[in-house]
């Protein structure tokens, strides 16, 4: 490690900048200590059955990480806490190591009541806390204890109508009947490498399925999962901690390695019997999703061919225990997962999503498998099927109709043809996520732009406002107010690639530019399948700290990234870390072009695939970026799991790509001045792959620095270790690229 640096690193990592009476810029440390940047933002917003009342998360003004269970009156306008969590036991909180790994899955960080469901009348919520489950009753306004156990309960769910209480102990699923307060074992044989009801590590970080049950609507059956580990090779890797190492045996799926055995099966509450359908005849795969019909009778669930090439929507009737298939879907690349099935009331017709046009978009089809017509159609993406409205006829869904950069909620009539000119609902320019209401009169529109943080409001169906629940408008009380002097907002602007498509970049310039100087870049990556940067929505506050330091922060989209349709996603295929890094290299090219650009201090900084981008870059592309930040990054693609790694590379045995979408043939290219940083507790991209390369670098005797984080897992949480992290970040860039 370079003497700078560890000089650097004596002291507290905050950067304290001059302030005057009316303004003050940003510091590391602010950006991450109460009240938050951008306001209060409550999550898990949902609508009471009966569109009465809206429940939310809130973190007190004390400790925003800390969540409380909150009820918004929508007729009285009024907001009351209904549960705060320091009022549930006096014991700190304390989660399992199941847990743990579940909510590093969702990506959930906080303490409180994190998850919650309402019963089907809207007279009850229900929250597990601290490994037990409560029940709120609205009426009483009074809070019981359902367990009370030492083992932890998780995945805690009403079922439909609320007469039970679903949950998962100690690898087993259970079922509370809230009337007698009887509890059922509905499995028994879980512990080990035995798991039921519950979805296992591929399942949950790469395909979003966070359960393994699933309540039918009349209540009188279940359908889980079986998972059985035992296939899965064993990686044993250290967790360690400030005060302790611990050795972990992981069963972790390599690419290429075997996979869980996993069964579906049907549990009768009657006769509490489970019928298993048999998964295993249908070769190697995935379950992707389950869902049940409106009738009870019958079960859907979609198979995943292991080579993401095959997707099949499957029907299984649970009378007569047959079986056929719906809709399957096939792609030469492969086939993107989604949500938006939807099974109409008449039990005949459903609504399906596919790509097959190159863009996804939803398709009405009957229930023996006929497609009856396309319902959008046009060269963008339909985000998500938001909801459906039967009675009148219309579907409501998000798109990026007007521009891959915003998203849109739209209308579409059910019982027409192919609709390219749906009508647009929202209006103001920037990201609406919403939230429909059961009865489809009001939604919730979650809305940010680049100049306005995130705003929650209250919406009739055709997008008439009827309240704010946060306004969040930056007048002078507002916690950005007295940074609003220095504080910019990003450009937006288009290249080509090799390939002649588009790519979108956004640009922050420094504060007090003056376009007759040369200024440092910062170029923000991440560069991966799945995910986009280039937004118009409210913007990363340090990306706007690196900015007002004097720095131009630089972010494009490349080729393989989302929600610009397939024929931009494939070139990844089979060929990860080359177009990305060409792409890369194109926005590069394009810095240097500018007069006001230095293009001698061009650096990189991206977390996750955004650090496998770095690398690539700093070593295939050192002339154009001459330092980088690389956090946790995947180094070789043998080390990553199968869902994600074999989806976009094929099987390790298939040729010669993976050892070309390594980082280890180019890393001899490196020339500039590199930073690596991992958690040395990651369990999803391990700290194999950064010691594998430290130990490269060193044989090669090149100079690079690290910094590793104890205990710390993939998304490096905790505001004291993201307070040094990105000074850290800030400081390096800042030593190697800044003001010379």
């Amino acid at each position: 490690m370079k003497s700078r640096f560890v000089t650097s690193l004596i002291g507290v990592f905050c950067v304290v900048l001059s302030t005057s009476a009316t303004a003050e810029k940003l510091t590391i440390e602010r950006l991450f200590s109460a009240p938050s940047l951008v306001g209060e933002k409550p999550r898990s917003l949902r609508f009471a059955p009966g569109d009465n009342y809206l429940s939310y998360l809130k973190g007190s003004e004390a400790n925003p990480d800390r969540y409380d269970l909150w009820l918004y009156d929508i007729k009285k306008a009024e907001h009351k806490k209904l549960v705060a969590a320091n009022d549930l036991t006096s014991s700190s909180q304390e989660l399992s190591e199941e847990e743990k790994a579940r909510r590093e899955r969702q990506r959930i960080s906080g303490t409180g009541i994190i998850e919650y469901s309402w019963s089907n009348n809207g007279d009850a919520i229900l929250f597990p806390y601290n490994g037990d489950i409560f029940y709120y009753s609205v009426k009483s306004t009074e809070v019981k204890r359902l367990t009370e156990t030492e083992a932890f309960e998780t995945d805690a769910r009403l079922s439909p109508k609320g007469k039970f209480v679903s949950f998962i102990r100690n690898q087993n699923l259970f079922y509370i009947d809230l009337a007698s307060g009887k509890e059922t074992a509905v499995t028994t044989e879980g512990g080990g490498l035995v798991k039921y009801g519950m979805a296992e590590f591929v399942a949950q970080e790469e395909m979003k399925r966070m359960t393994g049950y699933w309540w039918s609507p009349d209540e009188s059956a279940i359908a889980l999962t079986r998972v059985d580990e035992s296939p899965v090779p064993v990686a044993t890797r250290t967790e360690i901690y400030a005060d302790e190492v611990k050795v972990i045996k992981q069963r972790y799926p390599f690419a290429g390695a075997d996979n869980v055995n996993i069964d579906l099966g049907v549990y009768h509450l009657g006769d509490e019997r489970t019928k298993w359908l048999g998964l295993d005849e249908l070769g190697d795969g995935y379950l992707a999703r389950v869902n049940w019909l409106n009738d009870s009778e019958r079960l859907s669930y979609q198979w995943q061919s292991r080579d993401q090439q095959q997707l099949a929507l499957r029907l299984f009737n649970v009378d007569t225990e047959q079986q056929n298939v719906l809709v399957e879907e096939t792609s030469d690349t492969w086939i993107n997962l989604h949500n938006d099935l939807y099974f109409l009331e008449d039990n005949n017709h459903f609504i399906w999503a596919s790509e097959r046009s190159g863009y996804k978009h939803l398709y009405l089809y009957r229930l023996d498998g006929s497609l009856i017509r396309q319902l959008t159609s046009g060269d963008w993406m339909v985000d998500e099927l938001e909801a459906v409205d039967e009675s009148s006829g219309i579907l409501y869904f998000t798109a990026r109709r007007k521009s891959p950069l915003e998203r849109h909620l739209y209308r579409a009539q059910l019982n027409s043809g192919s609709s390219n000119n749906p009508t647009q609902i929202t209006e103001r320019e920037g990201m609406h996520d919403v939230e429909f209401s059961s009865t489809f009169h009001r939604y919730i529109d979650t809305f940010s732009s680049p100049e306005q943080p995130v705003q929650v409001s209250l919406h009739g169906p055709t997008g008439e406002r009827q309240a704010w629940l946060l306004e969040n408008s930056i007048d002078k009380n507002h916690p950005l107010a007295k940074y609003m002097r220095d504080w910019r907002y990003p450009e937006f602007g288009e290249l080509t690639a090799e390939d002649g498509q588009t790519l979108y970049y956004k640009m922050t310039k420094p504060t007090g530019f003056d376009k007759t100087q040369k200024y440092p870049v910062m170029v923000y990556v991440y560069g991966g399948p799945g995910a986009q940067r280039v937004t118009k929505s409210w913007g990363n506050h340090f990306v706007q700290y690196m900015a007002q330091q004097g720095f131009i922060v630089f972010t494009l989209d490349n080729r393989g990234s989302d929600n610009r349709g397939k024929a931009f996603e494939a070139p990844i295929y089979k060929n990860m870390g080359s177009p990305e890094v060409t792409d890369q290299v194109t926005g590069a090219t394009f810095l240097k072009s500018l007069p006001y650009v230095d293009g001698s201090r061009i650096g990189i900084y991206g977390h996750s695939y955004g650090g496998y981008m770095t690398l690539m870059a700093m070593f295939k592309a050192p002339e154009h970026f001459k330092a980088g930040v690389s956090g946790a990054p995947v180094t070789d693609w043998r080390l990553y799991d199968t869902h994600y790694t074999e989806r976009f590379m094929g099987m390790p045995d298939e040729g010669e790509n993976y050892e070309a979408a390594s980082v280890f043939p180019y890393a001899d290219g490196l020339k500039g001045d590199l930073l690596m940083y991992h958690g040395m507790a990651d369990d999803n991209v391990l700290f194999t792959h950064s010691t594998k390369l430290y130990k490269q670098l060193q044989d090669n005797e090149q100079s690079f620095e690290m910094m590793n984080y104890p205990g710390k897992k993939h998304s490096i949480n905790g505001r004291h270790t993201k307070t040094h992290l990105y000074s850290m970040i800030a400081q390096f860039f800042q030593q190697t690229i800044g003001e010379q």
